[in-house]
């Protein structure tokens, strides 16, 4: 499938100029990459279209291993490429689900790409469930994480079972002091597009807003009634306080999603799903949800918790403002706190500025500061997918034949393996509950339950 093509079906009307600068590199030399670039600026689509230009579709074997420091940006990575139409078939692997079961997938789907964590990719390479001897290209997404002493070992190992590799493309969003040996960087092409002394766009509106108290509690729900039915992320600095505060909007009369890591993977799956979707307005999270997931729009990310380096600030903030778009940053500052820790904040636009609770003229969505707002979405969960012979046409016929919805009442549906999740009209959530209690779908008899 030629470029265009790829780009028309992702509805992207153009590259910016790295994904260009990126993709000439890729193809048109046989060097490796590094590509150094801001978070939200689509790092992802900038190897992966010029990637599957590389690969060749008749191969049943991997050709292409891409390694990520987590979970998520595997499972986004793949949908990413999936949703590209190219053809090849690709597969996500990671830690927190038996690896057994990702074994009889890769025997059965043949993937040409597989993205994936280190320790569960040396341990199908240990295994023989993944070959080596077609891997030509090694991409390390993050590699700044990746490379950190946690993954260190297992690195080092990884790279060692991959003889046949002649392409390695690193990227990241913040760069590592130095590249280790085993990482074996033959000539390279490297693309910094990092500005210096301004890790925050400055497509961001950057404000301090002060609370009275040390618990921040009450200035976070008056900011947030403030903003009215806007997508905000609430960063906090550990798991305990994300459940705190998750709780406490929730008592509030907020939709909220809580991630962070101590939660189960379907848990976060649904949080993520929820927010991205529109069912949620809040996503409360630890800086696990500061990389690697694929949130394309939204407005506004608040430090309930200082954040405690620059590069969490970065990647905190490049949450927001993703390609052309125009986001804000609150600070929630204590009595006992000061911003002047964060010394790298831009100058650029009009700095820092000072938001202000005793009055509405800050609001965008124009609220009375009072009525909690609820998102226009809620996400259900429906117990049949892909191996069920399950499409999105398929649920839209059923919940519109059956559930008594319109298409404009439906939204966003992903359909995985063996279930799927599709956003519907909050009103009619219900009603449509009722209506399809107990009914087929496709002549099979399934679970439809909300997401809460």
């Amino acid at each position: 499938m030629k470029p265009e093509h790829i780009l028309q079906k992702l509805r992207i009307d153009s590259l910016n100029d790295m994904q260009r600068e990126a993709a000439g590199a890729i193809l048109h030399s046989r060097n490796d990459v590094v590509v150094l670039s801001p978070t939200g600026s689509g790092k992802t689509l900038a190897y992966l279209l010029p990637l599957v230009q590389l690969l060749d579709a008749s191969i049943d074997e991997v050709q292409a291993l891409v390694i990520v420091p987590g979970r998520e940006l595997a499972l986004q990575s793949d949908r990413v490429l999936k949703s590209m139409g190219t053809g090849l078939r690709s597969q996500s692997c990671y830690g927190g689900r038996a690896a057994m079961d990702e074994h009889r997938v890769l025997r059965q789907n043949r993937p040409q790409v597989v993205f994936g964590t280190p320790g569960r990719l040396n341990d199908h390479l240990d295994k023989g469930n993944i070959l080596a001897d077609k891997i030509r290209i090694l991409v390390i997404d993050e590699f700044d994480k990746c490379l950190e002493m946690g993954f260190h070992d297992e690195m080092q190992r990884l790279l060692q079972k991959l003889p046949a590799l002649q392409r390695r493309i690193l990227l990241s969003a913040t760069d590592a002091e130095q590249l280790p040996h085993f990482v074996e960087m033959g000539r390279t092409t490297r693309l910094d597009y990092l500005v210096e002394e301004e890790p925050v766009s400055g497509r961001v509106e950057i404000y301090q807003v002060d609370s009275p108290e040390k618990d921040k509690l009450g200035t976070l729900r008056r900011l947030l009634l403030q903003l009215g039915d806007e997508q905000s992320i609430v960063f906090l600095n550990y798991r305990d306080s994300v459940e705190r505060v998750d709780q406490y909007l929730r008592q509030q009369g907020f939709v909220t999603s809580a991630f962070h890591g101590g939660l189960e993977q379907r848990q976060r799956e649904d949080a993520l799903y929820k927010f991205s979707n529109g069912s949620a307005t809040v996503l409360v999270a630890t800086d696990l949800a500061s990389r690697g997931l694929d949130i394309p729009h939204l407005d506004n990310v608040i430090h309930y918790h200082l954040p405690q380096n620059e590069e969490a600030l970065i990647h905190r903030v490049g949450r927001t403002a993703r390609w052309d778009q125009m986001g804000r940053t609150f600070f929630l500052v204590g009595p006992e706190e000061e911003l002047t820790a964060l010394s790298n904040l831009p100058q650029s636009g009009e700095g820092l500025q000072h938001w202000d609770l005793t009055t509405n003229t800050h609001s965008p969505s124009g609220t009375d500061g009072e009525k909690t707002p609820q998102p226009r979405m809620s996400t259900i969960y429906i117990g049949k997918g892909k191996k069920d012979k399950i499409s999105k046409g398929d649920i839209v016929g059923f919940l519109c034949k059956i559930g008594g919805l319109t298409p404009q009442e439906i939204g966003r549906i992903d359909v995985s393996d063996r279930y799927a999740y599709a956003a519907v009209s909050r009103t009619r959530l219900d009603a449509l509950l009722r209506a399809v209690k107990g009914q087929k779908i496709k002549g099979l008899r399934t679970i439809v339950e909300p997401v809460k």
